[in-house]
């Protein structure tokens, strides 16, 4: 006879994994339930906290991410009591986790946080390397030291990094758009990077050019794919400052760009010598391409027919949900991208079971302005908010959708610039029927904003602007724009005047 049910009541409120949503949404509960202990259960032996939050506006904020022992957030709050275990299994109908230790947990209210772990084009192969987490940047650090040539696959936020902060060493960059940082930019936004890869030099000023078009096709939804979380948890943008990424050679930059590619084959010295391949040289100024004499590690086919050699591949192609444990003998309801799907208060189709981060895929009616990117603002905000409804629920309180979920708003920095992106920066989901505004300024700011009848959707700043808030009230209160025109972007025009 199976043992009876314990009652919930005599579990935990209790959270998996170690990153920003899982730290977050411990923290909260422990703030909230002061003389309840809460569980966090992590496999790793460091956690990651927030430090230094800033609300910039309204919903803009910026943070620093710390790694930490789990010591440490136990001291800030004497009730977290982390367990330091992966989780073998979760028995959803008993209220009940399994952790690798073999250890049972009963919980009245869970909250998976197990964050995301990254593709790689390529499991089990030496020569191919996913940067994930600070274990896997430093182990990069060490090979890079050796290395003459690599080729970076992907064009999330870790790949247009790696490409910036690479000296000293040959880079072939494939990426399968048309332009760079597809995740984050358009073809103008990539443009105004771009030069700033391949140029060191300061560019004398160029005067505002001020264009309006509309765009060509439709704009596959971004998808975020930088972040990316194995046992470790994900990298955020500073993740290169205090690694030296030098490779041999003694030139500062050198890159080469494959657009619309992606990997056909991977061979090993061996068989490229057996196959009787024919490998390129790096395509450098104006020579014509020749056939390769170097002997390399590893060799890299293309889509494109090319082939090159290196010493090494970064796979920085994207990550998929971290659901496997959770999976086995519970009936989630799954998204298409492999989270597990919640609604407006981060449940999952579980009682009881509640996700947040990059685990999660949002299922409710969204705000037309907001989207889901695997970012560590979204998993801060979601560990947050999820700990509020578990509060809630477990009182019987009622809460409301919190309000970072009304517009996307994301800080980060590339290539040096600060890069703020608002609401659907990319036209996300709009269809043809929208235009695009566009200020740029060489070498110092880039202004891109989405209209649609006359209303502003979504609106990418690169550099120094502070129009950030704003553009991020005009796109709250969907006020119609069409009397200001061109105007709105008009370097003479003091537009925070006119809104504040």
């Amino acid at each position: 006879m199976e043992a009876a049910r314990p009652p919930p009541t005599e579990g935990k409120f209790v959270v998996v994994g170690g990153g920003i949503a899982g730290v977050t949404c411990a923290e909260q509960l422990a703030t909230h339930f002061p003389s309840e202990d809460i569980l966090l259960v992590t496999a790793s032996p460091v956690i990651k906290a927030v430090t230094n939050f800033k609300q910039i506006s309204k919903i803009l904020e910026e943070f620093d991410v710390e790694e930490q022992s789990s010591t440490m957030l136990e001291h800030r709050f004497p009730n977290i009591k982390v367990i330091e275990s992966g989780v073998k299994q979760l028995k959803s109908e008993d209220h009940c986790i399994i952790t690798e230790d073999d250890n049972q947990h009963i919980y009245k209210k869970l909250c998976l946080c197990a964050g995301a772990k990254p593709k790689l084009i390529c499991e089990g192969n030496p020569y191919v390397l996913g940067i994930r987490d600070t274990d896997s940047a430093q182990e990069f650090q060490k090979q890079l030291t050796k290395a003459k040539r690599i080729m970076i696959i992907g064009n999330g936020g870790i790949a247009l990094e790696l490409a910036y902060e690479i000296e000293g060493c040959e880079v072939i960059w494939a990426i399968k758009d048309k332009a760079i940082g597809n995740t984050f930019f358009d073809a103008g936004a990539a443009e105004f990077l771009t030069s700033k890869l391949i140029s060191e030099k300061s560019e004398a000023k160029i005067v505002h050019k001020r264009t309006r078009y509309t765009t060509e096709g439709r704009k596959k939804e971004a998808r975020n794919k930088s972040k990316a979380d194995n046992v470790g948890s994900a990298l955020g943008p500073d993740w290169h400052e205090g690694l030296n990424l030098k490779g041999t050679k003694q030139f500062s930059r050198k890159i080469h760009i494959e657009t619309m590619c992606e990997v056909k084959k991977i061979y090993s010295r061996d068989e490229f010598r057996i196959l009787k391949k024919k490998s390129f040289t790096f395509p450098g100024d104006h020579k014509s391409v020749t056939t390769d004499t170097e002997i390399w590690p590893v060799y890299v086919e293309l889509t494109n027919e090319k082939i090159y050699g290196c010493d090494f591949i970064v796979s920085a192609t994207g990550v998929t949900p971290n659901v496997e444990p959770f999976l086995h003998g519970n009936s989630f309801d799954v998204g298409e991208d492999g989270g597990l799907k919640v609604d407006d208060h981060m449940h999952t189709s579980l009682p009881d079971v509640y996700a947040a981060g990059d685990i999660c895929t949002t299922s409710w009616q969204l705000s037309p302005v907001w989207q889901q990117m695997r970012l560590w603002t979204q998993a801060r905000q979601m560990g947050w908010y999820a700990a509020k409804c578990m509060a809630a629920e477990s009182s019987g309180d009622s809460v409301d959708m919190d309000f970072s979920f009304e517009l996307f708003a994301h800080v980060t920095k590339f290539f040096n610039y600060k890069v703020v992106l608002l609401g659907k920066y990319n036209a996300q989901g709009l269809g043809s029927d929208h235009e695009l505004m566009l200020r740029c300024t060489k070498g110092q700011e880039y202004i891109k904003v989405v209209m649609q009848n006359g209303r502003m959707m979504g609106a990418v700043l690169i550099g120094e602007t502070d129009l950030e808030e704003t553009f991020e009230n005009l796109i709250l209160n969907q006020m119609n724009l069409s009397s200001y025109g061109e105007d709105l972007l008009d370097p003479n025009i003091d537009i925070e005047d006119y809104f504040d």
